[in-house]
């Protein structure tokens, strides 16, 4: 008699689990003034384990009330000293890396192999600022002999952080630590449905020696907690990483006081795939780029557009690895797409999908795993013969589906991977270089990768254009955005000044 199947293990609670995760407000964990919390679930289960404090108004006055007492003392601390606090962050976050992945990965269904670089990717997070902050230097301008002026730096104030429930740590460290690095204090609103990672911070910062008041944490529903920060009067600055909808609200609200925004919002980018491309390495980087995350990522390359002599084989290859990408727990070693973060955000995504049925050809997945019977699964998708009007085309829809379409020339190629509202990334793939700078140049996004797959500098800018977002962050770029640039002119010999009104 053949064995039975193996049953796929079931959601794997990390040991430490906490049943109830507070605020982290002037160094202290507290409740919310109202009393009030909201469940947390696994993705697998979408069962609660835990209940969160839900912020409102009140719980962002007290925290921005602690991010402004602890500011002077932080403003005034000298670059090295604040770079050795954010080192020793990072050894406190990678002396958790095991429990930081496990965490991340069952409350967020991210596989475990692929939660556990979050760890190494937030740690160096903090010390590439730290490193920046102690090398950054300060402008000076001579004019002639007659004149001196230089540039001081100074902390803006109290940072807003709103963070996405995607890859959430290390994206809330992707904030974190340019803020620290300048002399801001912060108020961080965590992604509600993905609070759990976060309940390590106030160890990792008390361990590292944050002074009190410097990080607040408050958890809490974005319409309340979220939207609180960005109305706040104190707080000039807003940093959101999430989808282009919640952005331009965020936009909207923050305009009547002139607020600095810096928006990294949704994208659709595309992979433009030339006859002449190396097709292993194109079809590598398409397959893990948009289904790598549960294709919970912004930069997933979400269109691939090959030129017609090579379609119909790449379309077939790809449609058949799709079909081998393992779909299972997140807990397991050997998964490579676990389960999508959310009851709302999976009902969101098969909806993308039936609409899909009607305007393209399925050629790949499109249901759930048939040994998944619960959790929020999607067999990787792949529908091809797109056309540029269909949804699936158009829209972000953040999960494991794709979008196929052929192209004739280079001019159709760039018409149609600049055919969305979106411009956040894109993939091309050539042997010829000259066409790879020219489609660079002329394709509408803020980051472009030719022969490579999103491979990132922490010293280059990262962000979009259209309704990918506003603003850029990483390296100086991020500096520029926590701090001021004051420009201070010295005269340096006796002043001639054009005199009015003197005798006649």
């Amino acid at each position: 008699m053949a064995p039975a199947p193996s049953q796929p293990p079931v959601s794997a609670s990390p040991d430490g689990l906490p049943q109830h995760i507070p605020h982290w407000i002037g160094g202290e964990a507290v409740e919310s003034v109202t009393g009030r919390s909201f469940p947390v679930a696994d993705p697998v289960t979408n069962t609660p384990y835990a209940q969160a404090a839900a912020g409102d108004e009140k719980d962002v006055e007290r925290a921005v009330l602690a991010a402004q007492h602890a500011f002077p003392a932080w403003a005034k601390l000298g670059n090295r000293e604040r770079a050795t606090i954010l080192n020793r962050i990072a050894d406190a976050i990678e002396s958790r890396h095991e429990k930081l992945a496990q965490f991340e990965s069952y409350d967020s269904g991210l596989p475990i192999t692929q939660a556990r670089g979050q760890a190494r990717r937030a740690a160096e997070n903090f010390r590439y600022f730290a490193d920046v902050i102690v090398a950054l230097h300060e402008e000076a301008f001579r004019v002639g002999e007659s004149q001196l002026n230089y540039v001081v730096r100074t902390p803006v104030g109290v940072a807003g952080l709103i963070t996405p429930w995607n890859t959430p740590f290390m994206l809330e460290s992707w904030k974190l630590a340019p803020a620290l690095a300048s002399g801001c204090p912060l108020v961080l609103k965590p992604a509600e449905w993905t609070p759990l990672s976060a309940s390590l911070w106030p160890d990792i910062l008390t361990e590292a020696g944050v002074p009190d008041g410097v990080v607040n944490i408050v958890h809490g529903i974005g319409e309340e907690a979220g939207q609180a920060l960005v109305d706040h009067p104190d707080v000039p600055l807003i940093s959101f990483t999430g989808s282009t909808t919640t952005g331009r609200h965020i936009v909207r609200s923050t305009a009547d006081q002139l607020k600095t925004v810096s928006m990294e919002l949704g994208g659709k980018s595309p992979v433009v795939i030339f006859a002449d491309a190396d097709i292993e390495a194109a079809l590598d980087s398409v397959v893990f780029g948009v289904f790598s995350l549960n294709g919970e990522r912004c930069t997933a390359g979400s269109r691939v557009l090959v030129e017609r002599s090579l379609y119909e084989e790449f379309a077939a290859r790809l449609a058949e690895r799709a079909d081998r990408v393992k779909v299972g727990p997140p807990s397991d070693p050997a998964t490579e797409v676990g389960a999508l973060v959310h009851p709302e955000h999976y009902a969101r995504v098969l909806d993308f999908v039936e609409t899909g049925r009607k305007e393209a050809r399925l050629v790949a997945g499109g249901t759930r795993p048939a040994h998944l019977p619960e959790g929020n699964y999607l067999q990787p998708t792949v529908f091809i013969d797109v056309d540029r009007t269909a949804r699936i085309f158009q829209e972000e829809i953040f999960g494991p589906v794709v979008a196929v379409a052929p192209f004739d020339d280079e001019a159709e190629a760039i018409d149609l991977a600049n055919a969305t509202p979106y411009g956040l990334a894109a993939y091309i793939w050539t042997n010829d270089l000259k066409r790879g700078h020219r489609v660079a140049h002329a394709v509408e996004s803020g980051m472009v990768w030719i022969n490579s797959h999103n491979v990132r500098d922490l010293r280059t800018p990262f962000g979009g254009v259209k309704a990918s977002g506003l603003g850029r962050e990483g390296g100086a770029h991020s500096i520029d955005f926590y701090t001021e640039s004051k420009i201070v002119h010295v005269a340096m010999g006796d002043v001639h000044t054009p005199r009015f009104g003197g005798p006649a």
